[in-house]
């Protein structure tokens, strides 16, 4: 049985190689699909929030003329619409349909004492038109949430009295505007919609009719207020929930993810998929950020920043699958110049210019318009397609297994398929994220493997060729041998839920860290052939080795450098000024970003540390634990799935070339340090 297996186990290296190949063969319709959904939505739309604008619009001495003024600026700029939200009290106060006042208040106004302990909300419209037109508005948000609304006058102004506090009544949702949305639609704005999860209990009936109101100004996507989405009552699968679904597919309203929160909107996912994904992703601009464009900056200051922001927009739309960049600003208190400012015209100057958003943006390939969602393309072949892809990605994984317990190699694969079947059944999308965070591990490791066998091959003379050519043909083969584990990344998560990051690629910081650490632990144990015994040896005598300060020095550095390279995964990672200066010279120039620490770094350490393996010393191959980095990042970039394929590939591309120029300019350097050494150094010493 024993030597049945060994021989079978033996056999098995050949042609698990060959199941890959298949499992790549069947991952390149996976991955095409998903670049045919990435390409179908290449529209940009930028939206300003109304209500910021009429909260600016508040300090100025005529508040109507200074919108109007706005909205035709923003216009020339090119921002084509307008977010409305549901109206408040409050809303409609700053856009001069009503005046509010507390209980005290109207008892001065109308010099009749207010009644004991009354704490309620007097209303007045402006005018006939506007007591028309939003009375049965206001008293039907009211009375719906069981708060008791009478009529009110005051002289020839017709009014209500609302039985809630100021504070209170002006935080309730109503209707939209209608004013407002006539007002944008005349001055020619596209109309978002902003809804919240204010209005509880949740009614179907409401927000049928808000989605209608929405719908008939224009209105085709929606942007969520608020931690939480309308009909959200606690749980996923509640019946409010099921009733908001079912509203956004009867008026065919398309959602806005919106990127880098801290945590989803209750609720959104659950409406997402109910709506068929369809769903865009939002980039916002805050207030805070809008307010630093403003203030008492020099000339040079502020349009450092202004760039800095268009560049934003830009990189938005080009390397994060956005679609709606949403613009906020607020009016700040400027003690020095003794007035209100703004950063409005700021903003627009972002848009504006050859150096501004939107020209870039179009010269980039996009065109600006209302956001719409992605066409998914999901064929029907997918389904036999996959399981291959699954098969192919448990061989990468048991060949990777193999190069340190080869005996395992047989047995790991058949039972990794078996395990991989069953949860096939039970969890699919549990199943391909596991199985892309193993292969995006063992892909690079795999190749960095085989890279260190290739030149101790080359020590042996079993290999020829010259050695700076050899160094660069081995970096662009393990390169290809990591690619692998893209290939099966992109098909085993071509699912629409990761490029609306609904649902994300898991372990980035295993990807980023093991690989380093399992290539070390083959360097000193598994690379030169040792036997078991001998391995056991070894790590025996390393473990007993005297402890020095030195050593320990050491290995303080090498955790404080562990621990910031991991800092810089992720979204998460800071930059300094200078490196982001750099970044933004990359960017403007090449289009798309190459990684920093690939093409300056990681490349250039592969080559170099390959070509002094061969030239010099065996011990050099150590300096592959640091150049793994280069081929993980190579995985790690397709790992961001909300990444447009096309632009993963030219920023992979430019880094592997930019690194080849780069490592061999590492050669050169080090050749002439050395012969400069061996001329000038040594002879003075002897």
């Amino acid at each position: 049985m024993i030597q049945w297996y060994t021989r079978w186990n033996r056999r098995a290296s050949k042609w698990l190689w060959w199941v890959v190949i298949a499992g790549l063969l069947a991952s390149l319709p996976l991955a095409y699909e998903r670049i045919m959904t990435e390409s179908s939505s290449n529209k940009i739309e930028f939206v300003f929030d109304y209500r910021d604008l009429l909260d600016i619009a508040e300090f100025r001495p005529n508040p109507s003329e200074f919108v109007d003024e706005q909205l035709d600026a923003m216009k020339r700029a090119g921002i084509e619409s307008m977010a409305v939200y549901e109206s408040t009290l409050n809303e409609l106060r700053l856009a001069q349909r009503v005046d509010l006042y507390s209980s005290r208040d109207a008892a001065l106004i109308t010099g009749q004492p207010a009644a004991a302990g009354e704490n309620f909300t007097y209303v007045l419209f402006k005018d006939q038109e506007s007591q028309q037109r939003l009375q049965p508005m206001v008293e039907r948000a009211f009375q719906t949430q069981g708060i008791t609304v009478r009529p009110w006058s005051y002289e020839d102004r017709q009014g209500l009295v609302v039985e809630a506090s100021l504070e209170e009544a002006s935080l309730k949702v109503m209707d939209p505007d209608p004013f407002a949305l006539e007002h944008l639609q005349n001055k020619g704005f596209r109309i978002v919609a902003r809804l919240s999860n204010r209005s509880l209990p949740f009614s179907a009936e409401d927000m049928d009719r808000k989605l209608s109101l929405f719908k008939e100004a224009g209105a085709k996507s929606i942007i969520f207020e608020g931690e939480s989405v309308p009909g959200y009552t606690g749980k996923e699968d509640s019946p409010e929930l099921e009733q908001m679904a079912e509203l956004l597919d009867k008026y065919d309203m398309a959602l806005a993810a919106i990127e880098l929160q801290k945590a989803p909107q209750k609720g959104f996912n659950y409406l997402a998929k109910e709506s068929r994904y369809n769903v865009f992703r939002l980039h916002s601009l805050s207030e805070a950020e809008a307010d630093r464009l403003g203030g008492n900056l020099t000339e040079q200051e502020q349009e450092e920043r202004i760039q800095v922001i268009a560049d934003r927009f830009v990189l938005a739309a080009k390397d994060r699958n956005i679609k709606m960049i949403f613009l906020n600003a607020r009016p700040s208190k400027n003690l020095e110049r003794a007035s209100y400012t703004d950063p409005l015209e700021q903003i627009r100057e972002t848009l504006r210019g050859e150096e501004g958003a939107l020209k870039r943006i179009v010269k980039a390939g996009y065109t600006l318009g209302p956001a719409h969602s992605f066409t998914i393309y999901n064929s029907s072949w997918q389904g036999l397609l996959k399981p291959v892809a699954v098969i192919g990605s448990v061989a990468v994984i048991a060949l990777t297994l193999a190069h340190f317990f080869p005996w395992l190699l047989l047995i790991s694969f058949v039972l990794g398929a078996v395990m991989a079947g069953g949860l096939y059944i039970l969890s699919p999308n549990m199943l391909f994220k596991m199985l892309a965070l193993g292969v995006g591990v063992c892909a690079p490791t795999l190749g960095m493997i085989l890279a260190i066998q290739s030149i101790r091959k080359r020590r042996a003379g079993k290999l020829t060729g010259a050695k700076m050519g050899f160094a660069i043909n081995l970096f662009i083969r393990t390169s290809l041998i990591s690619m692998i584990g893209v290939v099966f990344i992109v098909a085993l998560l071509n699912n629409i839920i990761y490029s609306l990051v609904i649902d994300q690629y898991r372990g980035v910081s295993l990807l980023h860290l093991a690989p380093i650490l399992i290539i070390g632990i083959y360097l000193l144990f598994f690379s030169e052939g040792l036997k078991p015994g001998e391995i056991v040896n070894r790590a025996k005598s390393l473990l007993s080795s005297t402890v020095t300060v030195l050593w320990v020095v050491i290995a303080g550095a090498l955790v404080a450098m562990i621990m910031y390279y991991l800092s810089r995964t992720g979204n998460e990672g800071k930059a300094s000024a200078f490196e982001k200066l750099f970044r933004a010279l990359l960017e403007n120039n090449l289009g798309v970003r190459p990684r920093i620490k690939e093409f300056l770094f990681a490349h250039p350490v592969f080559i170099l540390g390959a070509y002094l393996a061969v030239k010099y010393r065996p011990s050099a191959l150590y300096i592959f634990i640091l150049g793994i980095i280069g081929q993980l990042s190579i995985v790690d970039t397709f790992a961001h799935l909300h990444t447009p394929v096309y632009i993963s590939s030219i920023r992979v591309g430019y880094g592997l070339l930019l690194g080849i120029i780069v490592g061999i300019l590492f050669i050169v350097v080090w050749e002439l340090l050395a012969r400069s050494w061996r001329r000038w150094v040594l002879p003075s010493r002897e």
